[in-house]
């Protein structure tokens, strides 16, 4: 005879075998859909030939067929972010600061570190992979039964982009903070049409293919998030980059606002964030005045303030206790990261562009506990994973010109 506590062991059992299994089949079909790199390629081709690019009616097309009109996704409050560096941590922040102040979270962010359900979150927290795969089965089986021809599907970071907008508007969260993919314009997070708040990240030379090869032409592809009435934010940029910046938001009737110095901010209770880097400072500037004008906005609309007779796009320069909260105990894996282990520190980032290269090798020689490359017998291992497009030496050069005992290599 079986006992009622052995009993209960079996069925938790079965149940997590049933929920781990759901969630690699989830897994599993999303990994069949066409990948990212088919689908920049496709974008490449419409490009050189001249096709236009129909992601947004191919976004509105699979969010209708999952039952979301575009007047459902109005009523979803989305803080959009693009640009080129630092948008993820930017993001992040942004949430954090939100979420400690109270308000109930959704983050949509690219790439995940580890598993695809950290690209979905809620208050904070990566969806469940029980959470992930019921979401995921619903919008799946609602785009298969529903397509018009084979293979009607939409590609893997459509997909999750359909299936996260799904995840917020089902929990009513109060804000989402949506990061885009690549660009701005036609990303397939640029279906949102209704965006109180936009911000633009630091912006560089990456994606050149899709989004140009000059500065210009990638701040005019960022700048496609900005909605007409929106306050957006951005951060220094290059003179060229911000003149573009500036025209497409007085054509959008945008508010277009730097933000100040990380340094100019008053802080309770004398927070410091662990990391100096300005790169770093400069993201935290932006999220904390993404989140307060959307703050503002929330406050000023349920109150039943006309918004048109305020003045929304105030910078703010003191922090409340929950701003600083929100700032310390954000954590973003795998940007400026280190990790104690008892074999020695392992120091983490995603740098990927030239401009991030050059900041995590300054991050890494002012952070490094050890001189670099040998003390005592202390060796220092550099362990880098390359997209096999990117130009492996122009990044080398820029991680081993910090050091002075190996600069004499690179510059000979």
């Amino acid at each position: 005879m079986i006992s009622v506590g052995l009993r209960r062991s079996l069925i938790f059992r079965i149940v997590c075998r049933m929920f781990s299994n759901k969630y690699e089949e989830a897994v599993h079909k999303l990994n069949s859909l066409q990948s990212n790199k088919a689908t920049i390629a496709q974008i490449r081709k419409d490009i050189k030939t001249g096709q236009k690019c129909t992601n947004l009616e191919d976004m509105e097309n699979y969010l209708m067929r999952t039952g979301i009109s575009l007047n459902t996704l109005d009523k979803l409050s989305v803080i959009h972010v693009a640009g080129t560096k630092g948008k993820g941590s930017t993001s992040a922040m942004c949430e954090s600061i939100l979420r400690a102040h109270g308000y109930r979270t959704g983050f949509y962010s690219s790439p995940h570190l580890v598993a695809v359900r950290e690209r979905i979150r809620l208050f904070g927290i990566p969806l469940s992979e029980e959470a992930f795969a019921r979401h995921f089965h619903k919008v799946y089986d609602s785009l298969y039964k529903t397509q018009a021809y084979d293979g009607d599907m939409p590609k893997y970071f459509a997909f999750l982009t359909v299936m996260a907008f799904n995840v917020f508007l089902e929990e009513k969260v109060d804000v989402a903070v949506v990061e885009v993919g690549i660009g701005g314009i036609v990303d397939y997070t640029n279906i949102i049409r209704k965006v109180p708040v936009i911000g633009i990240t630091a912006l560089g030379l990456d994606h050149t293919a899709i989004l140009g090869t000059t500065l210009p032409e990638i701040a005019l592809a960022k700048a496609g998030i900005m909605k007409p009435g929106c306050l957006a934010y951005t951060v220094h940029q290059e003179t060229d980059a911000m003149d573009v910046l500036r025209r497409k938001a007085f054509e959008f009737q945008c508010p277009l606002t730097k933000v100040p110095n990380y340094s100019t901010y008053a802080f309770q209770n004398g927070l410091r964030l662990s990391i100096e880097l300005e790169a770093y400072r400069m993201n935290a500037s932006l999220s904390i005045q993404l989140a307060h004008a959307w703050m503002r906005i929330r406050t000023k609309d349920k109150n039943n303030i006309d918004n048109k007779n305020q003045n929304t796009d105030l910078l703010i320069s003191s922090l409340s206790k929950e701003t600083v909260i929100g700032l310390r105990d954000c954590k973003w894996p795998g940007r400026y990261q280190v990790i104690e282990t008892d074999y020695g520190c392992v120091y983490l980032d995603g740098a990927h562009t030239k401009e991030s290269m050059e900041i995590c090798a300054k991050w890494f020689t002012e952070n490094c506990r050890y001189i670099i490359f040998y003390v005592c017998d202390k060796a220092v291992v550099l362990m880098y994973s390359l997209y096999r497009m990117r130009n492996l030496i122009a990044f080398l050069v820029c991680l081993f010109l910090f050091h002075n005992k190996y600069k004499k290599h690179f510059l000979n």
